[in-house]
């Protein structure tokens, strides 16, 4: 049904895509898998119409065609649903399905909000979403937004006579495991009316929920694997290349920490109802993890001690300093740095580039007399691509154009360069490939070693265990138990799940 033929596409020292072959049949679901920068990103840009090819050819049923931009592709069935989300969230439900489409709905220059209202009910339908389509998006969940841009891309259905092609980038990255259990049902059921191209990180969702597996690496496709035979180890070495590294989280360089200096002191803290009664010390070199279900009040905990809650009840010390008002800026200014979740909202600015930054939490240190002192910005930068491998043409690279793992070691470099020496690390390797995966480790353990105290909220329980100098386990934001995790006598996956639910 849709076919892409010795697809070529060049950047500015970058070979992004080599002669890429790519089909996928009708009601078929084809997984998409490679390290960040292996050149998925840009095959999909390719396929959604936000990337012209330099070369090659792309046919649906046989016909050749081309997209200026991603609203041809829509026209002929191509629609997205992005990892990072596209939705606007002060804007309703009902106004983002149909952004861009609401004329349908306008008469005399007016729009007839309560048919919008209707065509949107039927919309999320499909997708088993039953909510008042008036809701403000912002007021709904990852999963549920994640719903409602399904439905916004299966308007297409009434609007094109033909097959629908569905790109989900990342579409389980911070899902639950009962979410992700009804997305995949949901996909399956789609199946009769659309296929899916499926990007994932999370090698055993994929083999799961498709049909074949498209590997690539550097630009290229190096193998198609039938998921009838397919294999994570086999499907990881043909991604990176070589075999991953069975010292996977690095255990052999985790150290004790300084148990007699305490860096920050929670006592009795507590923003009902996210979570209560928190108590816990962080030392330097410490790895503290905090592990629960979503709901559990992992987020909110890492989000009052960098200043962005504000707690109602209980104490947080910081060096010995009890904080008293509560703010970023004020978390900074202790030496807290933050790596959030949504790094793409919050982590990074997208438009600004590397070394402008690396440096936004520290101007004060590059400039005199109000004005900015770039040269100095700019060997800072260069010094921390170099340091953490960041792959980057240069620091004048805007950093909303690099690879999401690449990103994030932007985001680390932000706050270590400043001298932050504590550090909140919010799902830091979310949506990040095996590669990567093991830089950040790397970056753990090397910030463990030089006495950062670090406050973890972990993808996988595996990665808490394997990280870890403590857990503590929280359930509907109470604390349950508390794990020392010296290295060979650390907890099990059925410890932990014991006293989360």
């Amino acid at each position: 049904m849709y076919e892409l033929r010795k697809v070529e596409k060049k950047f500015p020292g970058v070979h992004a895509l080599k002669t890429v072959d790519f089909k996928i049949g009708r009601g078929e679901i084809v997984g998409l898998v490679g390290e960040n920068g292996a050149g998925k990103s840009t095959l999909m840009k390719v396929i959604f119409g936000a990337y012209q090819p330099d070369d090659g050819a792309i046919t649906i049923d046989g016909k050749t065609v081309r997209f200026q931009n991603p609203r041809q592709a829509m026209e002929h069935g191509i629609g997205m649903v992005f990892q990072e989300q596209s939705l606007i969230t002060n804007l309703t439900v009902m106004e983002n399905i149909f952004l861009g489409y609401e004329q349908q709905f306008v008469k005399m220059g007016v729009i007839n909000w309560k048919a919008m209202a209707s065509a949107a009910r039927m919309q999320l339908q499909k997708v088993k979403l039953d909510i008042d389509p008036a809701t403000v998006t912002s007021k709904l969940s990852f999963a549920q937004r994640q719903l409602v841009e399904l439905a916004k891309v299966l308007t297409l259905e009434e609007r094109i006579d033909g097959d629908l092609v569905i790109l989900l980038d990342e579409p389980t990255s911070v899902l639950s495991k009962e979410e992700v259990e009804l997305l995949f049902k949901l996909v399956r059921e789609l199946r009769s009316r659309a296929s899916f191209i499926f990007v994932s990180h999370r090698l055993d969702e994929v083999i799961d929920l498709s049909d074949r597996i498209y590997v690539m690496k550097d630009g290229a496709v190096v193998d198609v694997v039938e998921t009838d035979h397919a294999d994570v180890d086999a499907i990881q070495h043909k991604m990176v290349g070589r075999e991953v590294n069975k010292e996977y989280y690095r255990e052999q360089r985790q150290k004790p920490y300084q148990a007699d200096k305490t860096l920050v002191k929670v006592d009795g803290l507590g923003v009902p109802p996210r979570y209560s009664g928190l108590s816990f010390e962080l030392h330097p070199g410490e790895v503290l993890c905090l592990v629960g279900t979503e709901g559990s009040g992992r987020e909110a905990i890492l989000r009052t001690i960098f200043g962005l809650e504000t707690p109602t009840a209980g104490t947080l010390a910081i060096k010995g300093e009890q904080i008293k008002r509560f703010s970023a800026q004020a978390g900074v200014a202790h030496g807290v740095g933050y790596v959030p979740r949504e790094r793409k909202i919050e982590g990074i600015v997208g438009g600004l580039n590397v070394y402008e930054n690396m440096t936004l939490s520290q101007m004060g240190n590059y400039s005199r007399s109000g004005v900015l002192r770039i040269g100095e910005e700019k060997k800072l930068a260069r010094d921390w691509i170099s340091k953490l491998a960041i792959k980057t043409p240069s620091e004048h690279k805007d950093c909303g154009g690099l690879s999401g793992g690449n990103q994030q070691k932007v985001v680390l470099a932000k706050w270590r360069s400043g001298g932050s020496d504590i550090m909140l690390l919010d799902h830091p390797t979310r949506g990040l490939d095996i590669g990567a995966k093991e830089d950040v480790y790397e970056m753990i353990r090397d910030m463990s070693e030089a006495g950062v105290g670090i406050v973890l909220v972990a993808d996988t329980l595996e990665e808490a265990i394997g990280l870890s100098h403590t857990i503590i386990v929280l359930k509907d934001g109470e604390v349950q138990k508390r794990f020392d995790c010296t290295p060979g006598s650390k907890p099990s996956l059925y410890d932990l799940v014991h006293y989360m639910i």
